[in-house]
């Protein structure tokens, strides 16, 4: 995986650390070194000294030659979840949520051109494609991506529309960034989106914003059904008021959050 230089300061041995961490996904939760080296563009001896290193730290275990993250890369990515008190804030509201719904919810937040999911309650429901904590979709495809999207300025969504999606599971493609656009308009307009059977056949969403304390769009809330069972007209008239006002709850905790005042102590 080539880096950009952009800095004199910048640290090649930790970028190609993170490199091998990211060489894993869902698709490919156990890897040899061979295919760690091919995933990362790195030579066999670099990618071999990281993989001793995260192993010794606890983040990769190996086994007859095969090589897997350990939960405790949970802790790099929920550092940052936790930091920003989103997870604290959206657990409770997510619960009520399903409980009233009977359906799953979630939260996501823009990676990219992908969304990654940072909170979630499921319901034992069949869902044509798999959702975890850290799972990425390509953002103009999920209605949190569009909720999302619609918040950038112009030059940004342009920018944003051009990269390659990190998803292995869905691709965005390219020539459909026109017509994303219209949508985000209308996204902007009501203040929710629709994602009906985009992300894959049989899944249909809709969802709304999360502010932080600057009324600035930091996060999505969706409510995710089976479209076989779930017509729209029963996200968009009976869960939307009950996902607009755990997504308003949510808001309000986390501005309250962000908010408080922080004693030093010397």
């Amino acid at each position: 995986m080539e880096n950009k230089r952009q800095s004199p300061d910048f640290i090649e041995a930790l970028a190609r650390g993170l490199d091998v961490i990211k060489a894993f996904d869902a698709n490919h939760r156990q890897l040899t070194l061979s295919e760690i080296a091919s995933r990362c563009d790195l030579p066999r001896p670099t990618v071999r000294r990281n993989l001793i290193t995260l192993e010794e730290l606890g983040y990769v275990d190996q086994l007859d030659g095969r090589f897997s993250l350990t939960p405790r890369v949970l802790s790099l990515g929920m550092a940052a979840v936790s930091s920003s008190g989103l997870w604290d804030m959206a657990y409770p509201h997510l619960r009520r949520l399903v409980e009233r719904t009977h359906e799953s919810s979630s939260m996501a937040q823009l990676d990219g051109i992908d969304i990654v999911y940072v909170a979630r309650v499921a319901v034992p429901k069949i869902i044509s494609l798999r959702v975890d904590i850290g799972t990425k979709f390509p953002a103009p495809v999920t209605s949190q991506g569009k909720v999302l999207l619609a918040d950038l300025d112009e030059d940004t969504l342009d920018e944003l529309l051009l990269l390659d999606s990190r998803s292995e599971v869905v691709k965005w493609d390219l020539s459909k960034s026109p017509s994303i656009k219209g949508e985000l308009d209308l996204v902007r307009s009501r203040g929710w989106a629709l994602a009906n059977e985009e992300l894959a056949p049989g899944v249909r969403s809709i969802a709304v914003p999360v502010r932080d304390m600057r009324g600035r769009v930091r996060a999505a809330m969706n409510v995710t059904v089976n479209a076989a069972e779930t017509a729209i007209s029963t996200l968009t008239d009976e869960y939307l008021p009950y996902l607009l006002k755990a997504a308003g709850d949510v808001s309000a905790d986390w501005a309250a959050w962000q908010s408080r005042p922080i004693i030093q102590i010397d």
